[in-house]
């Protein structure tokens, strides 16, 4: 999940992109399952998971060896307390996601020939709903982690089947994404959410977030490599 290989505006712009796209599918894709559905909710979900766990897939693949595809604060954060970005990065990674998650949210009214601004008006609070949304985001952050330290080439296709899984095991429908959730509250439609609920789904987002990256710390230290010293001890031994 990082990509050293490319300077900070190329990383940021990836970050941007990659948001904007997811948010326009999150948006987008719930916009036209509310108009399709004719009420059924379930068929709604069901058609707002597949299209986001799928640009998941996506965006990762495409963006990930770029800026590393966090596409995501509470990721950010997490890479971060493993040392794997450094902190003059991290508020910068945190504004390009929530920029180019708000476009792509706009770009979503914008193709349904919806008012581009607006408030979320859906009320989505109380301590199941925080509960799912920290929830969501542990396990989120514990596949990616577990991915990049064991199979790195199955990140994308690992969380897209995770959100996509999410969406239907957790009470908030699985945001599990400070900038997701943040621009969620800028659309008045089937993904929506009140500004005054964001607060503390991000609050329970990032408190997932810091929960998994400690027992992951704890369940699977680093390796560290062995010294010149251990190698020639261990060859000694062997002769």
């Amino acid at each position: 999940m990082s990509a050293a290989r490319f300077d900070l505006p190329r990383r940021l712009a990836a970050e941007a992109l990659g948001t904007g796209f997811l948010l326009a599918t999150v948006v987008g894709s719930g916009i036209m399952a509310e108009r399709l559905a004719d009420g059924n909710l379930a068929l709604a979900l069901l058609a707002n998971a597949i299209p986001t766990g799928a640009m998941l897939v996506v965006l990762i693949t495409v963006f990930g060896p770029i800026s590393g595809a966090h596409l995501n604060p509470a990721v950010t954060l997490a890479l971060f307390l493993r040392r794997a970005i450094g902190a003059p990065d991290v508020s910068a990674y945190v504004a390009a996601q929530l920029v180019g998650g708000a476009i792509g949210t706009w770009c979503a009214h914008l193709m349904f020939d919806l008012p581009i601004l607006m408030w979320g008006a859906t009320a989505r609070a109380g301590i199941g709903q925080w509960a799912g949304e920290a929830i969501a985001t542990f396990g989120l952050v514990v596949t990616i982690l577990a991915c990049v330290r064991f199979r790195p080439k199955a990140v994308a296709g690992a969380v897209g089947l995770y959100i996509t899984a999410a969406y239907w095991f957790t009470s908030s429908t699985s945001f599990a994404n400070p900038a997701v959730t943040f621009a969620r509250t800028l659309t008045d439609s089937f993904a929506g959410i009140r500004p005054a609920d964001a607060p503390a789904f991000i609050a329970a987002q990032l408190v997932g977030a810091v929960l998994a990256t400690w027992l992951f710390g704890w369940l699977l230290p680093e390796v560290k490599p062995a010294s010149k010293h251990e190698k020639a001890r261990k060859q000694r031994l062997r002769a």
